[in-house]
């Protein structure tokens, strides 16, 4: 008797939905995309590159310090004449061994301040490195809250089309009801099945956008299995009312970070002029060394030698001409304009496109306020238009615009709360504030 009790137990046990998945913030999201995307790992792997190249030694201000040692030998043959005799006398197979260790420091002490100037542009390097990172993080945060919102758009259609779905229903239930007795024709009952199947159709065809929406964050989430089911916290798109022209335009010039990253590229581009430069300037160059070498002589009469102490010395010199020099001065000088003409350009194109956003964005604010307006009516609408269909007062056809209005009002109200945020989320970015989504 127990073990069949067990079996039902475990039966019933099974078909129950498993435990709730804690919904998904939109912070949430970001702080897992933050830490699992590909394309913010591979960047900040890049930055770390560029930390790590933004080095005194590697500007070439340290000195290379070498320790080596090493043995040569010649097995020779000698043939000496007499000058007053020409006797010739020939000396074979003599061997000459030469051994020697040492260290050695070799350092540039001046090259025309190019090692100072190196050292500043792979500091700048690094800050660019810092802002690419930036960008990407930026770009990702704007990406990933466009597609959250996305997500809650399409869940919502869903929703409605799932609505419009019930009501087909109830209105097909009731013209079967009333053809059964003769109150409507064929012709309705034909008409609302048609009608019902549409808006079956356009139910199925939604879950379809929801499934690419829910792949695409898994996605951007780094997640292995992509079609993992997401629960979405947010069941409405909230609006940022509040954003003004001012604060948008004083950030955008301050803080955006393609900006300040062409503007380091001018810095660059300086740097590398100040860099050729340097070869107008002498070079001084810096060798000290201690070593030990042992020689060996198979002939003469010195059979070895052997020498232990240090060694030093500078040497200066100046390169007079190489063909080159005037041309890339001049071309380094046209790259700083064209770096401050790109940097100028950039900044009216993010005012351009700050505009436009901003215009977009206001009209949608209005478009929001009337379509809530329109929203009202059209459920009023419907319910009148309801009440007459039951009392067989208004045709099907009628009854399936009045349902279709309310439907058309609710999807008009949701493109435009889903337009809005867009655009919100375009000048939260143009303008550097992007960040605000992960508070």
């Amino acid at each position: 008797m127990i073990r069949p009790i067990l079996t039902l137990l475990l039966t019933v046990l099974a078909a129950l939905p498993a435990a709730a998945q804690e919904p998904l913030t939109l912070q949430k999201c970001l702080e897992q995309g933050l830490e699992r995307n590909y394309d913010i790992r591979i960047v900040r792997n890049e930055e770390r590159i560029t930390d790590n190249d933004a080095t005194a030694a590697n500007a070439g201000m340290l000195p290379t310090v070498e320790l080596s040692t090493g043995y040569t030998g010649a097995l020779d043959n000698y043939r000496r004449t007499q000058p007053d005799t020409g006797d010739a006398t020939t000396d074979r197979g003599i061997y000459d061994g030469t051994f020697d260790a040492g260290i050695a420091l070799n350092m540039t002490l001046f090259e025309g301040f190019r090692i100072r100037t190196d050292y500043k542009r792979l500091k700048e390097m690094r800050t660019m490195g810092a802002l690419r990172t930036r960008i990407t993080i930026e770009d990702f945060i704007a990406n990933l809250t466009a597609e959250y919102y996305n997500f809650v758009q399409q869940t919502l259609r869903l929703q409605n089309f799932r609505y419009a779905v019930s009501l087909s229903r109830e209105r097909l239930r009731i013209t079967e009801a009333r053809y059964r007795i003769g109150d409507f024709s064929r012709l309705d009952l034909l008409q609302a099945r048609v009608d019902f199947n549409a808006d079956s159709s356009k139910y199925m065809s939604q879950h379809e956008l929801v499934t690419a929406s829910r792949i695409r964050i898994n996605e951007l989430l780094a997640n292995e299995d992509l079609n993992e089911p997401l629960l979405i916290h947010d069941s409405v798109i909230r609006v940022n009312a509040s954003l003004t022209w001012n604060a948008l335009l004083e950030r955008t010039l301050r803080t955006n970070a393609s900006l300040l990253l062409a503007e380091h590229d001018r810095t660059l581009s300086e740097l590398d002029l100040k860099s050729i430069r340097s070869r107008n300037y002498p070079y001084l160059n810096l060798s000290l060394g201690y070593g030990y070498t042992h020689n060996l002589y198979g002939l003469g009469s010195t059979s070895r030698r052997a020498t232990l102490g240090p060694t030093a010395g500078l040497r200066m010199g100046f390169t007079l001409f190489d063909g080159n020099r005037r041309r890339e001065q001049r071309n380094a000088r046209i790259e700083v304009e064209n770096s401050e003409l790109t940097r100028q350009q950039l900044e009216q194109s993010l005012q351009a496109d700050l505009s436009n956003f901003w215009q977009a964005y206001r009209n949608n604010l209005e478009v929001i306020q009337l379509e809530e307006e329109n929203l009202i009516a059209a459920k009023e609408n419907y319910e009148i238009a309801m009440e007459r269909y039951l009392l067989g007062d208004l045709p099907g056809i009628d009854m399936r615009e009045a349902q279709k209005s309310l439907l058309d009002a609710e999807e008009r109200i949701l493109t435009a709360q889903y337009n809005t945020k867009l655009c919100e989320i375009s000048l939260q970015q143009i303008s550097g504030n992007i960040l605000v989504y992960m508070q």
